[in-house]
């Protein structure tokens, strides 16, 4: 078997209301998506998505011609690509999925089938005020979550904090509570500093009497100094690691003993089969697993699930989820159906070979109506 060709598509889906990110000081107006397809000579089709494909057409010859399950081989070449062009790792999303269609398993029995549903943690995305993040988590606890994560911005924690205190009292022990302050990075043309160490332990120390499970990204990562000094100044567990651009800036934070919770995202950070490694790698030092997942459309979900389920991570995975700027029809637009936990709050893994990625009607109808642009960059196909 040969891979024959690779198809981009853009994906943009209108968000009426826009939502408001913590981390993001613009509204977000649209959900934006990119769709890989890796067609082989025998028919079959592997599909990914995630960030930007940008000008990968003139990449795509590394794999036209190869062997599918090659997949060492292709990780590498994508490697090349990650300190040369971009972080293509859609690409091996898609070649994951292909494997795992061509081998007649899901991807997460190819990397260990430790787990066939892993327990979801509701993932907030907005600031709001106490009494309406309180009945927030109260509507998560009753969906079936058993622990959900809140946005604080450090430079207003005052507000922040008192959300938390409502939530903790609203639920009391019935769910674990995490925060992120968002500190590890920024988005494109923000210039607003991160928060120093001394700050990040005087947040943690106020949050530690809240029982909260984990503080996430408190810090850059490169001050490694700072989040070792935040770990040893208290019990709370240290979270980070989702935009990281190689496994060697997580090897160094692992042997540094910098985080208690290993979060890199397999379709923006550093790939599924090098988050597997570290996913090991950091299980097998007492510490944790679990991906940030927070990506349009729903595919990074689903390749950060079958990931976590393979290894064994947790004891959550991400499950971005804050109703009504962010519901499951706004994030997961590029699946025929919504995914969505349980019963007993786990996200269960599909049962197909590949990912069991079923795509939208409406997203194959637009983009089998879009021809490519004159320019030959991939099209933007609108739905919604």
């Amino acid at each position: 078997m040969r891979i024959t060709d690779v198809r981009i598509e853009s994906v943009v889906r209108r968000l009426d209301p826009p939502f408001r990110a913590a981390w993001d000081p613009s509204p977000r107006r649209v959900s934006e998506a990119t769709l890989v397809f890796v067609d082989t000579d025998e028919g079959i089709t592997g599909v990914g998505s995630g960030d930007t494909m940008s000008d990968f057409s003139r990449y795509a010859h590394f794999f036209v011609g190869e062997d599918p399950m090659r997949m060492v081989r292709h990780v590498k070449v994508l490697e090349t690509l990650s300190f040369h062009a971009g972080r293509y790792w859609p690409m091996e999303v898609a070649l994951w999925d292909l494997v795992g269609k061509i081998c007649g398993q899901p991807v997460s029995n190819l990397f260990g089938g430790a787990a066939d549903r892993v327990p979801a943690y509701a993932s907030t995305g907005a600031l709001m005020d106490p009494i309406d993040r309180a009945r927030s988590a109260l509507a998560c606890r009753d969906r079936g979550f058993k622990a959900i994560k809140l946005r604080v911005d450090p430079w207003r924690f005052e507000e922040g904090v008192e959300a938390v205190e409502a939530v903790r009292d609203a639920v009391g022990d019935s769910m674990d509570v995490m925060v992120d302050i968002n500190q590890a990075w920024r988005m494109a043309g923000d210039p607003t500093p991160s928060i120093d160490p001394a700050a990040a332990r005087k947040i943690a120390r106020r949050l530690e009497g809240l029982d909260v499970l984990w503080l996430e990204e408190p810090l850059p990562l490169t001050d490694v100094e700072g989040l070792k000094s935040l770990g040893a100044s208290g019990s709370m567990r240290v979270a980070g690691g989702e935009m990281v651009r190689t496994p060697e800036e997580l090897l160094h934070l692992l042997r540094s003993d910098a985080l208690d919770v290993y979060q890199p995202d397999v379709v923006l950070s550093i790939g599924m089969m090098r988050c597997r490694t570290i996913a090991e790698l950091a299980l097998a030092s007492g510490r944790w697993f679990t991906p940030h997942t927070w990506t349009d459309g729903g595919i990074g979900i689903l390749a950060n699930l079958h990931v976590t389920a393979g290894v064994g991570g947790g004891p959550y995975i991400e499950f971005p989820y804050d109703p009504p700027g962010w519901a499951a029809e706004a994030r997961d637009f590029l699946l025929a159906e919504p995914l969505d936990i349980d019963a007993e709050g786990y996200l269960k893994v599909p049962d197909r070979p590949g990912l069991g990625i079923e795509l939208s009607e409406d997203v194959l109808e637009a983009i089998a109506k879009v021809d490519a642009a004159p320019d030959g960059s991939p099209p933007t196909v609108r739905v919604g």
